[in-house]
């Protein structure tokens, strides 16, 4: 429990950025954008029906700037200090830790096994940590692999914290060679602890072609991915723990019941089934997850989580959710990504706090049985009538399901009761019970209670959900990212994550959590609301997007005027050149290059106009019931090379990471098409295709909308080069000749006009 006492230094500090400079930035292109919007207005009759699609863009653009400006407006972090925990903390309380994976092929065994050992190594006592993992895929593979996981972790974890290794994750840390020189302990250990991971990483990569499988395998006979009963083992246990640094934290392997004809909410369902066997084996307070590829990078971030939840003020109790890390990553395109955690995401934390995303965050466990602000006493615990609510036997049972044990332990988190010294092992047939497919049927799980349902971004459906219930989120950006991951290669494989993010959040947006309904029910403070508004709307940007990028083409064509003339004429000039600037700091600032700011910019107009576009589809067709979404799980890259330190964004450390892939899905239609039209655009304005006196004079198309074409063309570079590249890195033919066929329609309706 943690010390109250005002005379110690807090545990942590809320850090708040004066933007004052940025602001004035900000309403300047706020005041740009505007002033063209009324100048479309006192032009609009002298112009044709170009000119009211361009004022429905820009509007939307506005609308998404104002919503920009209001997030960014008070940036805030919250800086821990984990080196005090020990004065204030007499003991410290426990955490589960959870790692989902679902596909042994598309996320590797050994991936798994890496991000297993950091979180089994991380400077926290063991006997208060657990690791769970969830296999969806039910892969005897996987269960093999953390078997052997296992023991080398006795090796792995002491060796971690007798020499307080940074990085934990021994495919990251054995790229570095040797310094030491001499024949001294630590290099003796180290050399040993180097074979011992390359006989373990031998025996994952041989299982997969050949292995003899022993009695513990038989629960993994006749079994499949989609079809198969709930499979729990205790990979170790760790017996009588003191919380000694030899010691290795238990370690529980689970895959959910799975059968055809029932729905198993992906990622949200496998997280819940998650949150009922821990309930039942340790019921840790707290509790981190993490993506099967990302790796603890920073060997504290359980001491400084724990700074944020157990700070305890004498004016009010903590009202602290969830606490989340920014995702980075070691081996790919992850620029724009982290530009966005830096300025977006501490603009959240500025306000209500930040989003939940997935991954690397530490949740409240009683906050994820559905606690509000509302239901606690001045001390944190539940008020005596919310008590009777949320304590009786019948409102437990209709809520979290028939287990008695389930409900005995759901009623130990809410009032805060320390954890008893469970053996693990006697909890194997209730974890079973509560990973029936027909479990969480008639119950309050992923309706009120957990994670999620109803979206497959269930990340930011639960967030929404959390704030609202009147509960805030902390936001730590730690100079070293505390954890590490891989994204998949710019191509297929991003455009399949992208179409799930974006069908997923517009799913929120539609649903019973979203921002724009419960204004005066919900506790979701007015910024935060407009905040998460920005978020969800990322789908929709992809009509205006798509709109925008074709209408120089299309006044090219038929000789029309799309921008302002004259002196109005600095109003877009000066709003593009700001806005290039602008986010032209914002890379540079965090140390990438300018090369990496045009990729991004480049990367953010395709996966606006090509991946989201198709996620209004989804969404449509959803609604009307035509059809359901689908969670792809995302190709991850086992990547073994040397990269960076890790001390900071190690992106594009493949020579090819920057190199756009191709194949024959409809993804790629619209960029290629858009890349054709403004092509052909450009070469009639080169040719003269139009007479002189009407490309210079009236109101007829000028240089400007030229200018806009070749801009287009430079943001689809990607496609352009693809039109002249062959194999993964070239557009196909089937996809070249649809677009061809496409622009030859446009531009001829353009002309003729």
């Amino acid at each position: 429990m943690a010390d109250s006492s005002s005379s110690l230094p807090s545990l942590f500090e809320k850090i708040s950025y004066k933007r004052y400079f940025l602001r004035a930035v900000d309403l300047t292109m706020l005041g740009l954008l505007f002033s063209l919007l009324l100048y479309r207005i006192l032009h609009m009759s002298q112009n044709d029906n170009v000119w009211v699609v361009a004022f429905l863009c820009e509007s939307f653009f506005t609308f998404i700037w104002l919503l920009i400006t209001c997030i960014k407006w008070t940036p805030a972090e919250h800086k821990p200090y984990p080196d005090r925990l020990d004065e204030r903390v007499h003991e410290l309380p426990s955490v589960d830790m959870f790692v989902t994976t679902a596909d042994p092929v598309r996320e590797p065994p050994i991936l798994v096994v890496n991000t297993v050992l950091s979180l089994l190594a991380v400077n926290y006592p063991a006997n208060k940590l657990a690791c769970y993992v969830s296999d969806d895929g039910c892969s005897p593979f996987t269960y093999f692999s953390l078997k052997e996981a296992s023991n080398f972790a006795k090796i792995w974890v002491p060796f971690c914290k007798k020499y307080n290794v940074r990085v934990r994750a021994p495919f990251r840390y054995f790229l570095n060679s040797l310094d030491a020189k001499e024949d001294s302990e630590f290099s003796r250990d180290w050399e040993m602890t180097k074979r011992e991971y390359e006989k373990l990483s031998g025996k994952v990569e041989d299982a997969t072609r050949d292995w003899d499988a022993d009695d513990d395998f038989e629960a993994f006979s006749n079994t499949k991915p989609n079809d198969h009963s709930t499979i729990v083992k205790v990979v170790w246990e760790n017996k009588g723990g003191v919380g000694d640094e030899k010691e290795v934290p238990h370690f529980v392997y689970v895959s959910r019941e799975k059968r055809p004809n029932y729905l198993h909410h992906y990622k949200a369902g496998a997280m819940n089934f998650l949150v009922r066997v821990s309930g039942l084996m340790t019921n840790a307070p707290y509790m981190l997850n993490v993506d099967c590829d990302m790796f603890v990078n920073e060997a504290d971030v359980v001491r400084q989580a724990m700074c944020i939840f157990l700070q305890k003020s004498k004016n009010s109790i903590n009202h602290c959710a969830f606490v989340q890390y920014p995702q980075d990553f070691y081996d790919s395109n992850c620029e724009e990504l982290v530009v966005l955690q830096s300025h977006l995401s501490r603009g959240f934390a500025g306000i209500q706090g930040s989003i939940y995303s997935g991954s690397g965050c530490f949740q409240t466990r009683r906050v994820m049985y559905g606690l509000s602000v509302d239901d606690l006493e001045e001390n944190g615990s539940p008020s005596s009538v919310n008590a009777r609510k949320f304590l009786d036997e019948e409102s437990l049972a209709r809520k979290f399901g028939s287990s008695k044990e389930i409900r005995k332990s759901v009623a130990n988190a809410l009032q805060r009761k320390s954890n008893s010294q469970n053996i693990l092992t006697n909890f194997l047939d209730e974890a079973r019970e509560v990973g029936q497919c027909q479990y969480e049927s008639q119950t309050s799980w992923g309706k009120t209670i957990g994670w999620l349902y109803d979206s497959t971004a269930e990340d930011v459906n639960t967030s929404i959900d959390i704030h609202s219930r009147g509960w805030t989120s902390s936001y730590i950006y730690p100079v070293q990212p505390a954890f590490l991951g891989c994204m998949p290669p710019g191509g297929p494989e991003a455009m399949v994550q992208q179409r799930r993010w974006g069908t997923g959040m517009l799913e929120v947006l539609f649903n019973k959590h979203s921002p724009l309904i419960g204004i005066f029910s919900q506790k979701l403070r007015f910024r935060q609301r407009l905040a998460y508004i920005h978020i969800f709307t990322w789908g929709l940007r992809s009509i205006p997007e798509l709109a925008y990028c074709l209408l120089p083409a299309f006044c090219l064509l038929h000789n029309s005027a799309l921008f302002p003339k004259g002196l109005c004429s600095g109003i877009t000039v000066t709003l593009v050149g700001m806005h290039c600037l602008y986010t032209l700091w914002e890379f540079v600032s965090l140390g990438f290059s300018v090369h990496s700011w045009y990729t991004s910019q480049s990367f953010w107009r395709i996966k606006a106009t090509c991946i989201w576009l198709f996620s209004i589809t989804d969404i449509i067709f959803k609604l009307l019931g035509v059809s359901k979404t689908v969670f792809i799980v995302t190709k991850k890259t086992f990547n073994e090379t040397r990269s960076g330190t890790g001390d900071g964004p190690s992106c594009s450390a493949d020579p090819n990471a920057g190199k756009f892939e191709f194949d024959d899905s409809v993804y790629f239609l619209p960029g290629t098409f858009i890349v054709l039209v403004n092509l052909a655009a450009i070469a009639g304005f080169s040719v003269g295709l139009q007479p002189v006196s009407h490309i210079y004079g009236g109101g007829g198309s000028t240089f400007v909308e030229a200018c806009a074409c070749i801009l287009v063309v430079m943001l689809f570079l990607p496609f352009l080069k693809g039109l002249f590249e062959k194999g993964k890195y070239g557009i196909p033919l089937s996809t070249l000749s649809k677009a061809a066929f496409l622009a030859v329609l446009f531009v001829v309706f353009s002309v003729g006009k």
